[in-house]
């Protein structure tokens, strides 16, 4: 089962209705700046920062944005990634002897960014790279959160994000969904002999 939030994207009162949604949420929180994931989290977290009039950034995969810092390798619900990326930005941080970032910065409140949380192994890679330049990340909010994966029952089978950010030392990170998979009972209608391409989305 795939979860997408196109179906929105086409309708722009209820695409402006969600980000009011998130503006409204993070409207007095202290944050530094916004990140959004490698790339519905780019649909979200932009309008969020314009409106917050917060910085942006993106959380790439490597290879994807020039001079960036890489995290390691991560588990998704569909296999290993080679690692998420942030930039360093321009001008580096004259103060930072390892020239780290000027993006994320040591003592900056960083909200992250993404269209879904699953299993939360891409969440949990951009935590760790944000922790790593310094940074706190305040919460990692997304529009849908599939709570199955949360803390499911060992005989199910399914990866436990719980475990997950307990196993990273990140468990007092929160992560906010707009809705749940128990929201969404519409299918989507694919037409006759259609076969999927196999990528990875």
């Amino acid at each position: 089962r795939f979860y997408d939030i196109n179906g929105f994207l086409v309708r722009p009162d209820i695409f402006q209705l969600v980000v009011d949604v998130f503006v409204k949420r993070y409207a007095d929180t202290q944050i530094d700046s916004i990140g959004g994931f490698d790339a519905r989290g780019f649909v979200i977290g932009a309008p969020l920062a314009l409106a917050l009039k917060k910085p942006f950034f993106m959380l790439r995969k490597p290879g994807k944005q020039p001079n960036a810092i890489s995290s390691g390798m991560y588990e998704v619900e569909y296999g290993t990634r080679s690692g998420m990326t942030i930039p360093r930005g321009c001008p580096l941080n004259a103060e930072d002897p390892d020239k780290l970032s000027s993006v994320v910065k040591k003592g900056d409140r960083v909200l992250l960014i993404d269209d879904l949380c699953a299993t939360g192994g891409t969440l949990a890679a951009g935590v760790q790279l944000c922790r790593q330049l310094g940074g706190t990340v305040v919460e990692c909010a997304c529009v849908v959160e599939l709570k199955m994966f949360w803390d499911p029952p060992a005989e199910s089978g399914l990866p436990s994000r719980k475990k997950l950010f307990e196993s990273k030392g990140i468990s007092d990170v929160p992560v906010w969904g707009l809705v749940s998979e128990e929201l969404l009972t519409l299918e989507g209608e694919l037409p006759k002999g259609y076969v999927d391409d196999g990528e990875e989305h």
